[in-house]
């Protein structure tokens, strides 16, 4: 049986094993680990590619999340609006700011509804954070213009969208600032937890370094309450090495989604995200390949027994789900888009044929032609 798993991590480390060696005997021969060139010139190099004037490295996209909200003002008792559909990660990062996470719906394109976001807006609301979610950028005009009519802060969840962009500018260059993911499993990723935060704000850039850092400056005076969340340098050199040669992985990407999109455009029960260049506005990454299927289940299983690795986003739990932690809000949009949405695999291991079985195995779920 032909088995195509969702994400192969030992192929992220194979398929450049040789490299990736060189860089670890690099950095390990000169013993530079914490804080040294590497991050230093990753940093400079990210903030470059996304057109921004700072770049940080953290321990995670999360601790990023929290300290682009904290260095961007938010003070407790706010309200920061998100995505329903998002990571856990992006409410725990409002939550542990000190303000309130409030969900909403999202649209069509699986993003932040403006509408939906303008309605929750309230005295207490302070920032709107759209999540940039499956390699996708929101609808940053309208955001922007709620943003600018209610005197609000967008902070950006970029943690998906390294190099999308909406009418050309880059995923996490919109808001005051931005944080990024180098999961493993990201398009940009390291073999372990990374993340970034990004800004154009100088006074923005200093308050995130010194949350980073024990709350000492660049200087090295202790000025604030700070906790530790660094890149490791060893980390940073990886993807600094996979950095230049992005390009050809977007392309590779957008690649594959044209051939789902080319293989399932007639399957009427198969909803799909925007095929590439389909709108002139948006330049997708593709970090997942989320589609929206009829009797999702069900075909879910049968692609797990044609050996195909599949996955529903968040565990199938938007924010709104987590009564748990307090949410209480009605979001009949979201609810039904949980019980239809599937992600097929999307990564740099998929061949093309690999996309084929994967389409033809959908088809013959449907009963349409191979």
């Amino acid at each position: 049986m032909h088995r195509i798993p969702f994400f192969s991590y030992p192929a992220l480390f194979t398929a450049q094993e040789r490299e990736f060696q060189a860089v670890f005997s690099d950095v390990g021969r000169r013993g530079a680990f914490i804080k040294q060139q590497d991050l230093y010139d990753f940093e400079k190099s990210l903030a470059a590619f996304l057109g921004v004037s700072h770049a940080l490295g953290v321990g995670n996209a999360t601790d990023g999340l929290e300290v682009a909200l904290l260095a961007a003002g938010i003070r407790p008792n706010d309200e920061v609006i998100l995505s329903s559909h998002t990571m856990l990660a992006t409410a725990v990062a409002v939550h542990f700011a000190g303000a309130t996470p409030v969900p909403v719906e999202c649209g069509p394109d699986h993003l932040i509804d403006p509408a939906a976001a303008e309605a929750a807006v309230t005295s207490r609301t302070r920032a709107i954070m759209p999540t940039q979610l499956n390699g996708r950028t929101c609808e940053m005009d309208a955001l922007g213009r709620i943003a600018a009519k209610h005197s609000l802060l967008i902070v950006e969840d970029a943690a998906q969208a390294l190099g999308s962009r909406y009418k050309g500018r880059c995923a996490g260059s919109f808001g005051v600032a931005a944080a990024i993911s180098f999961y493993p499993a990201k398009v940009l990723g390291c073999l372990g937890d990374g993340g970034a935060v990004v800004t154009d704000d100088a006074n923005v850039y200093a308050r995130a370094f010194e949350l980073c850092n024990f709350g000492r400056n660049m200087a090295g005076e202790v000025v604030r309450w700070g906790f530790n969340s660094r890149l490791d340098n060893m980390h940073a050199a990886m993807l600094l090495f996979q950095l230049k040669q992005y390009d050809r992985v977007m392309c590779r990407r957008r690649q594959l989604a044209s051939l789902y999109t080319e293989s399932l455009k007639d399957v009427a029960e198969v909803v799909l995200p925007p095929a590439p260049d389909a709108d002139p506005d948006h330049f997708d990454i593709y970090q997942n390949y989320e589609i929206e299927a009829k009797r999702r289940d069900a075909l879910k299983e049968h692609l797990q027994k044609c050996g195909i690795g599949t996955l529903i986003q968040w565990g199938g739990q938007a924010i709104h789900h987590l009564k748990a932690l307090g949410f209480t809000q009605n979001l009949p949009y979201t609810d039904r888009l949980f019980t239809r949405m599937l992600m097929l695999p999307m990564n740099m291991s998929l061949d093309d044929g690999d996309v084929h079985y994967v389409s033809d195995s959908i088809r013959s779920f449907f009963g349409h032609k191979l």
